[in-house]
């Protein structure tokens, strides 16, 4: 059940036994794996050779060094590379630690703080925006009853429709923090399509958005409307930013589900994980905002509030998962990941 890639070698590096983990990451069964040698599967073996024969002289306790693992149809994983002795003379335990599963760790835990600084933050804007809000907008109504002249009457609205704007903003924030979730049976496929069809609704000419569902992903406890409002506030965002596309009829999203198994992410290991993206073949998040784009009012769109996101990552935090990000020109992908029963 570990998240780390584990297997036992004898001295000439054919594997003895083989973990689950390192079974997905190759893409072969452990019948396949063992008996086999696990120099086969890096893409330069010099280095697993020398440290196992570095092992079975006592040359060292433990030896590190980054290298990548060959998988099944010839993709190459980055890996750091931990052989270690055993107490039996002719064996080594080689651990293999993914570089980006560790880069993502701690992406996570940086989300994950930033996500309980976001809830102390929007507490401390409620005490201390809201109450002058009030006073500011009464200030403003009793001041209007004492103006007789229609034009200074004008300018005692423009306070009060501005107290009431930025009072709704500070809601918007609040939101998610206040109420609890309406835990039901969710059907992710349900949720796709309703944001589908107001995503089109919307963008009803030059925008294409594709269905591409695993039918056999299980229905799973939640809150389906903060689901619908995360994946909305994303495939919304996608779509405003395929403005240019949407003008030229090529613009497309792609709606995608799959199901994940021994997948670890916020710092936990789940047997089964649903796998949502959401792609667009726009321009691509700024890489001015790339790594804070799930930060409150942060947003590359003029007129932008920058709020979708950060309660999209709220309410998808809620349901004990999280959502990364994969830009660059021409494909931007928003990859939602939420444990299954």
């Amino acid at each position: 059940m570990l998240a780390t890639l584990v297997a036992v070698v004898n001295g000439e590096g054919v594997v003895l036994f083989a973990n689950a983990a390192l079974e997905d990451a190759v893409g072969l069964s452990w019948r396949s794996i063992e008996g086999t040698s696990l120099l086969q599967y890096f893409s330069q073996p010099g280095t697993l050779r020398h440290a196992l024969k570095g092992a079975r002289g006592n040359a060292f306790a433990a030896l590190r060094y980054d290298a990548q693992l060959r998988r099944h149809g010839g993709e190459l994983l980055p890996v750091h590379v931990i052989v270690a002795q055993t107490e039996h003379a002719d064996e080594a335990v080689v651990e293999l630690l993914p570089l980006a599963q560790q880069a993502r760790q701690q992406r996570e835990e940086r989300l994950a703080h930033q996500s309980r600084a976001n809830k102390e933050l929007f507490r401390n804007l409620a005490h201390e925006i809201k109450n002058p809000l009030g006073g500011i907008r009464g200030a403003a109504q009793l001041l209007e009853m004492e103006i007789e002249g229609r034009e200074l009457r004008e300018y005692t609205q423009v306070i009060i429709h501005e107290a009431d704007r930025l009072q709704a903003l500070v809601d918007r924030l609040l939101a998610p923090h206040r109420r609890p979730p309406m835990v039901s049976d969710v059907n992710i496929h349900e949720v796709c399509e309703r944001v589908r069809a107001l995503i089109l609704a919307e963008f009803p000419n030059g925008l294409k958005v594709v269905r591409d569902y695993d039918i056999s992903i299980p229905d799973f406890r939640g809150d389906r409307e903060q689901l619908i409002q995360a994946v909305l506030n994303i495939a919304h965002n996608a779509a405003q930013a395929l403005t240019e596309r949407i003008a030229r009829k090529d613009a497309e999203i792609i709606l995608r589900t799959r199901v994940l198994r021994q997948v670890t992410f916020g710092l936990q290991r789940y047997r089964l994980a649903l796998e949502l993206h959401v792609i667009d073949n726009g321009p691509g998040v700024p890489d001015s905002i790339k790594d804070r784009v799930f930060f409150p009012l942060v947003s590359g769109r003029d007129g932008g509030s920058g709020l979708g996101l950060t309660l999209a990552q709220t309410f998808v935090q809620q349901h004990h998962g999280l959502i990364e990000l994969d830009s660059r020109p021409g494909r931007t992908d928003f990859r939602i990941l939420i444990p299954l029963p």
